[in-house]
């Protein structure tokens, strides 16, 4: 499991996953769940690079 979390959320940094003209104007109706999934096998390898900050 991966969380990417960010500093600014949930007050700037949301995407509700569907379309609204403003995402300023967007309420908790408009969010909806999403699940993203990374595959990899020996044929079709895949990965994730993330880049962290020290303390």
């Amino acid at each position: 499991m991966v969380q990417v979390q960010s500093s600014w959320f949930p007050l700037y940094d949301r995407n509700p996953q569907t379309f609204v003209p403003s995402l300023f104007d967007a309420t908790p109706a408009d969010v909806k769940a999403q699940t993203h999934k990374v595959w990899h096998t020996p044929q079709w390898p895949s990965r994730i690079e993330v880049t962290t900050l020290a303390p």
